[in-house]
């Protein structure tokens, strides 16, 4: 099988342990994913099989859709729920103008700092396994794009939203950066990558489906249809 299984990523483990366990269920010696979830994060998660793993530079990934979810009033280390709390404030008034004026702030070409907790490399290690060592160092600002930054729901202290960004956009620096100009702080309860260039939800498959072949993989024609 040279194709591409959309993996719909659960919760709990990291993309390289999701594309394990396609390759193992598969059968397969060669499998690569095409960019990174954080173990929290859910979603879309193309996975390329066999001879399909060359096509990778060359897939149509410009931008990608999330959903968020963001807790207002506590930081963590990690910019996530499963990270450290190091500051909590009191929830202020706010209404949607509020968020409406800020979200105005990260629409458009914007920088932003990669996390220490991430899987970044500096001199042939992970930031993150830094970071669990208490180090912290430099890190170089990123330029990104924010498409579009629309407000889903409202409910103090959590605000869930949806943003088309370009590829190398850290969500989680997004809502931390978000909660800290609304003037409380926060950070994410929840994510979920729902398009990645040409592939949605709709095309993902539970690793049980691929355990039960209940699944269609999408063909390397298909994959690099944008470039015809």
């Amino acid at each position: 099988m040279d194709a591409i299984v959309i993996l719909d990523k659960p919760k709990g483990i990291t993309s390289q342990r999701a594309v394990e366990r396609v390759k193992r269920i598969l059968k397969k010696k060669r499998a690569g994913h095409t960019g990174t979830l954080d173990p929290f994060a859910t979603g879309v998660l193309p996975i390329c099989l066999g001879e399909s793993t060359k096509v990778i530079p060359f897939l149509d990934e410009g931008f990608r859709e999330y959903e968020a979810v963001l807790k207002l009033g506590v930081e963590t280390d990690t910019m996530d729920y499963t990270g450290r709390i190091i500051c909590e404030k009191s929830i202020g008034r706010l209404d949607e103008n509020d968020i409406q004026r800020v979200f105005l702030k990260f629409r458009g070409e914007i920088r932003q700092i990669p996390p220490m907790f991430s899987a970044l490399k500096r001199d042939g290690v992970r930031l993150y396994s830094l970071a669990r060592q208490g180090k912290e160092i430099p890190r170089s600002p990123r330029t990104v794009v924010i498409r579009e930054l629309n407000l889903i729901d409202l409910n103090p202290p959590f605000i869930r939203f949806f943003v088309r960004c370009s590829r190398g956009t850290y969500i989680r620096v997004l809502g931390s950066n978000i909660g800290r100009e609304l003037g409380f702080g926060g950070h994410l309860v929840d994510l979920r990558r729902i398009k990645s260039g040409v592939f949605g939800v709709e095309d993902a498959v539970s690793i049980e489906d691929v355990e039960k072949g209940n699944f269609n993989s999408v063909s390397m024609n298909r994959a690099l249809s944008h470039m015809g």
